[in-house]
């Protein structure tokens, strides 16, 4: 990989830590264990600042510093986080995205115009951590420490039992050699001292000979057991003995802050590596020494886990091996789901799904030859060809489906931030973010529902007060939830606010023209009534909303998805507004009619069952098993020349909790449809939602089932209720 493809792999992942940085701080008050949210909060800015220095991005660098230094202070407790700090730590994160977007856009140094801001968040960061400083945050709590394996220690610490100080532990051994080689142990424990402060040291004279006639000046016999306090690491303490290192046996046990340190530090590494070892000698627990000296013994000596021989020899304690273990599992999962996913460029599986189209008209054009020339041996070749190319189809079609959920997550800071700007306690409830749907329409819907979710924050949430003298809760909850029904899928924005009021949305109408005073409407057509252009029943002019402009907006831009969108509403209690999608702009299973020289589409999903016309003369509705089922007939809606056939067939569609027949000339079946975009000139025909290409080349259309169901009479609306 080169180096710009590295970059363009920094800045992808740098978007995904920052998504999940965000996520995190918005719903660090939900989780459970909120020092477990507080470790996903630092790593995230650990692993952005780590590999902006290998491109030597130092304003990155920089500024993710002091955040993390200011994580770092919350995860150890001398810093608590309040709400004041998580607004300050999702400004970092708006900061730190617009400085990946101008390096996307290829400003690989600190654009000046942003520098204002960004001290300005630096000297609040530094703000916080001097608070804490000086006593004004509150006192760290106490962590629970993990329980420690029954290991019987190599070496006593000094004053275990009565010291309560916490100083770095060395048990020294000299070798018998050390003197002969012209070495003097003094000389080390002096250099030790220029290192820190030797607190406590103890002579150990295990080695002496019982009997002093057998002992040999040349040769030395002394130990030491030291406490010492310094600020240097275990790797910087085991250089002090560099030179007799062949010749001793040292062990070196941390302070008990440092262990939790450890942990820490283990659970915030990138993850790269996998190996018990390696993870130990990043995080600091184990030099590479004594890794070296366990590796050897462990090839030397009856098969035995690494982690194993560090505890009995000491050399670190067990908590911390438990810790590394744990993060050597979490890698290993991580590189294993690694292994099964890769990037793709969106462009490439756009290319695809045009090719699996035209192969399915190429092989709907072979079919036709077939049955045209009687020839059996090519019929049976061009059924298998269509059972493969539907597989492929399928398959083509799963690789661009995309989880709702990243859409979702979008809008819990949208809520936290405009419920600031209002006034308002609100809180957002996600479900059915596993629902998928094509990363077209994803990416099209957001800004949609972006605006549904404003706009109840705004209109829909009483005030706090209003609220609570109704009997509801102080703060107000806005729900998203997604769901596939019959093709589509179903998403609903939903508060529990105070409702539509109707009879102001109905008296707004009248005056400006948009209803007949005299026709009576329903419940359901008053409440559309809102997707108008220039509609607003809205008393005052915010930055949020009022002038009327949105959600006409809204409803466009939803129906050129092919989709619709509804309002429901209780008095006092709440708004559900609906929008419904098809699963896919692409390919879809379609069913063929004809209605005279004209054939048409239906989605496959849309239709429930097909009838034998069977109507009074003069009727639009039917009697379906002692129900009405309004209908429409193709021919009239669209004009088309000819008379009616003598059999003629009703397909029976239902949209929601709508249903709704279309009276056809003639059922044609199945056929696998490769939508194909109407020209601009196109764009106001109703009832059409796009065009296909037939095996015989011919061109039939699409027909629009939500625009079909609207164009069906308000009396028989008021009959569609499933």
């Amino acid at each position: 990989m080169n180096l710009d493809q590295a970059l363009q792999t920094f800045i992808a992942e740098s978007r995904e830590l920052l998504e999940e940085m965000e996520n995190a701080l918005l719903n660090v008050d939900l989780a459970g264990d909120q020092g477990e949210a507080i470790n996903a909060i630092f790593r995230a800015a650990h692993t952005i600042k780590g590999s902006a220095g290998l491109f030597s991005l130092d304003h990155i660098v920089a500024f993710t510093h002091v955040v993390e230094s200011l994580l770092d202070e919350v995860r150890d407790g001398s810093v608590v986080l309040t709400d004041e700090m998580i607004v300050l730590l999702l400004s970092c994160c708006d900061f730190l995205s617009g400085m990946t977007e101008a390096l996307a856009a290829g400003q690989l140094e600190a654009d000046p115009d942003t520098a204002p801001e960004g001290e300005a968040l630096v000297a609040q960061l530094k703000r916080h951590m001097d608070g804490a400083a000086h006593g004004d945050g509150a006192p760290p709590s106490e962590a629970p420490s993990a329980p420690l394996a029954t290991v019987e220690p190599a070496v006593e610490r000094i004053g275990a039992a009565t010291d309560a100080r916490d100083h770095w532990h060395i048990s020294l051994r000299f070798g018998r050699e050390v003197l002969r080689n012209g070495m003097d142990p003094i000389a080390f424990l002096r250099y030790l001292a220029k290192l820190g402060t030797i607190v406590g040291i103890a002579t150990v004279p295990d080695a002496l000979p019982a009997n002093p006639d057998e002992m040999d000046a040349e040769l030395c016999y002394l130990g030491f057991e030291i406490a010492f306090d310094t600020t240097a690491d275990k790797a910087a303490i085991e250089g002090v003995f560099e030179f007799v290192q062949d010749d001793c046996e040292i062990r070196i046990l941390p302070p008990h802050s440092k262990v939790s340190e450890y942990v820490d530090l283990i659970r915030a590494l990138p993850e790269r590596d996998a190996r018990l070892g390696e993870i130990l000698v990043r995080c600091g627990s184990v030099t590479a020494r004594e890794l070296d000296s366990a590796l050897n013994q462990q090839a030397s000596s009856e098969p035995q886990q690494l982690g194993s021989i560090l505890v009995e020899g000491g050399n670190v304690p067990p908590v911390v091996v438990e810790a590394a273990l744990a993060k050597q599992k979490q890698v290993s999962e991580q590189k294993a789901q690694e292994s099964r996913s890769i990037r793709i460029d969106s462009d490439k599986l756009d290319r695809l799904i045009d090719l699996v189209g035209e192969l399915i008209i190429a092989g709907a054009r072979a079919n036709m030859i077939g049955q045209k020339i009687h020839n059996t041996e090519l019929l049976e070749c061009t059924g298998v060809l269509s059972n493969l190319v539907e597989e492929v189809r399928d398959a083509a079609l799963e690789l661009r489906m995309v989880k709702i959920g990243a859409t979702f997550n979008r809008f819990q800071r949208v809520v936290h931030d405009v419920a600031r700007e209002l006034g308002k306690d609100i809180g957002l409830i996600v479900d059915g973010e596993d629902a998928e749907l094509d990363k077209t329409v994803v990416e099209k819907i957001g800004d949609p529902l972006m605006h549904l979710v404003r706009n109840a924050m705004d209109h829909g949430i009483e005030p706090a007060e209003v609220r609570l003298a109704a009997g509801k809760p102080a703060k107000g909850m806005i729900k998203l939830n997604a769901f596939h029904e019959s093709g589509n899928i179903v998403i609903e924005v939903s508060d529990d606010g105070g409702g539509l009021r109707k009879e102001k949305i109905l008296a707004k109408a009248i005056e400006r023209g948009l209803v007949d005073p005299e026709r009576k409407l329903s419940d359901s057509e008053i409440y559309n009534l809102i997707f108008e252009a220039g509609f607003s029943t809205a008393e005052k002019i915010t930055n949020l909303s009022g002038r009327g402009v949105g959600m006409d907006v809204v409803k466009r831009n939803i129906s050129a998805l092919r989709g619709s969108v509804d309002v429901g509403s209780v008095a006092g209690q709440g708004t559900t507004v609906t929008v419904r999608l098809p699963l896919t702009l692409a390919i879809i299973d379609g069913f063929l009619v004809q209605v005279g020289g004209s054939v048409f589409v239906i989605p496959l999903d849309m239709i429930e069952e097909c009838i034998e016309y069977a109507a009074e003369p003069g009727q639009d509705y039917c009697n379906l098993r002692g129900q009405v089922l309004p209908f429409i007939r193709l021919r009239d809606l669209f004009r088309l020349p000819g008379a009616a056939t003598r059999r003629e067939s009703i397909v029976v569609l239902k949209y929601g909790n709508q249903r709704a027949g279309l009276v056809v000339d003639t059922l044609l079946g199945e056929f696998q449809t490769v939508i194909k975009p109407l020209s601009p000139m196109f764009s106001e025909v109703k009832c059409i939602s796009g065009s296909t290409i037939l095996g015989s080349g011919d061109v039939a259309l699409i027909l629009d089932v939500a625009a079909l169901m609207s164009t069906v009479t308000g009396k028989g609306l008021a009959q569609l209720a499933a």
